[in-house]
């Protein structure tokens, strides 16, 4: 018999098609006449045939024999559901036995009917009608749930994109403010990221730099830390020369305010995200220190967050090696030896560390996003 029987009559596309398997062509030949006036009907001889069929047309009904030579229909059963592209697909029982423990292997196999010969015409009929609106039903809800998915991804990566584009232009909006270029913000951030991914096997830092999305978080967030200048007068945040005691302290103040701007985002938010707290925390504490002299909480040791302490190293590493109005770049020499003074003073010593280890990256990284093209190029006050 061949592997595919079709009716003379026009099936319109929207046919479903049932695969009946079966050794033996009277019981074929039978079960077509059954079906064929409402189903496309594919027929296979045996259970290597039903799998090729199977896995090249993906029918959507299989009328499986139990009883046939080489392959038996737990077999073909069992492959068609370790087959992602089968396993999905109904199979129904066809079987002379009236055994339960063979109904049951074959429902605990993933067959969802079991139909005992000989078969009655009204009870085939109605058991292949309401497994396949079942999977209808089933198709329709996967493919819901696929679409849904696929929009939540899109809306999440659009979202994403609005606020990578926010956190840019509220950098932007700080550095245009204090004669600086986009580089600061992509070196620094590119520093921090080049530290936290070297200390986060470390046991100190581990805890936290090992979270999910805690080390992009961070890359996303380092442009943030000095947008508490757009606070600052143009009178001292744009000086050439050396601040007084009092323009110092008002300059320190950027600090707080860069906190205070985010959190009053975040309360109108109405919730905490991840991205805000790493924010506030770099923006608040990237200029405290290890020994407690830095402002403007005057926190010290581990009480510093470790966002702030890689952000601590990673601007001063930056301000340090850039041209100013008022000075030249320092060399890389002169400002790994500054850091190495800074341990345990103005640095946690497993940050120095770290970037001892990473300093040839520090260099390209500062190489890379160079000012050099830029003469007015000028970097912020701490």
């Amino acid at each position: 018999m061949n592997s595919e029987y079709v009716s003379p009559k026009f099936f319109p596309e929207d046919r479903h098609t049932v695969l009946i398997v079966d050794d033996m062509p009277d019981n074929l030949a039978l079960m077509s006449g059954l079906l064929k006036d409402t189903y496309r009907i594919k027929v296979a001889t045996s259970g290597k045939k039903a799998l090729e069929i199977a896995n090249a047309t993906n029918p959507d009904l299989i009328l499986l024999d139990l009883v046939m030579p080489d392959m038996d229909g737990y077999q073909v059963c069992g492959s068609l559901k370790n087959n992602a592209a089968t396993r999905d697909i109904p199979v129904i029982f066809l079987t002379a036995s009236t055994s339960s423990e063979d109904e049951e292997r074959g429902l605990e196999l993933g067959a969802v009917d079991y139909i005992t010969k000989p078969v009655t015409p009204g009870i085939v009929r109605a058991r292949v009608s309401t497994h396949l609106q079942l999977k209808a039903s089933a198709d329709f809800l996967r493919d819901k749930s696929a679409y849904l998915a696929a929009e939540v991804a899109r809306q999440i990566e659009q979202i994403q994109a609005i606020q990578d584009v926010t956190i840019q232009a509220m950098a932007s909006l700080a550095e245009t403010r204090d004669n600086e270029t986009g580089y600061h913000i992509c070196r620094t951030q590119h520093y921090v990221r080049v530290l936290a991914d070297y200390l986060r096997e470390h046991p100190r830092f581990a805890p936290y730099l090992q979270q999910k999305n805690v080390i992009e978080t961070l890359f996303k967030s380092a442009p943030l830390h000095d947008i508490g200048k757009v606070g600052i007068p143009d009178n001292i945040l744009l000086k050439p020369g050396k601040l007084t005691a009092d323009e110092f302290e008002v300059m320190k103040t950027h600090a707080a305010l860069g906190y205070n701007s985010i959190e009053r985002a975040e309360r109108i938010l109405g919730h905490k995200t991840d991205f805000l707290v790493c924010a506030k925390e770099i923006s608040h504490s990237h200029h405290e220190k290890w020994d407690g002299s830095g402002y403007p909480q005057g926190l010290s040791g581990d009480d510093i967050p470790i966002s702030a302490r890689l952000m601590a190293l990673a601007d001063v590493y930056d301000a340090m090696a850039s041209r100013r109005i008022y000075k030249s770049g320092m060399s890389h020499d002169v400002v790994r030896d500054t850091i190495i003074q800074g341990r345990m003073r103005h640095f946690d010593s497993d940050v120095v560390d770290a970037f001892l280890a990473e300093e040839d990256k520090f260099l390209e990284i500062f190489t890379h996003f160079s000012d050099k093209h830029d003469a007015s190029s000028q970097e912020g006050r701490e």
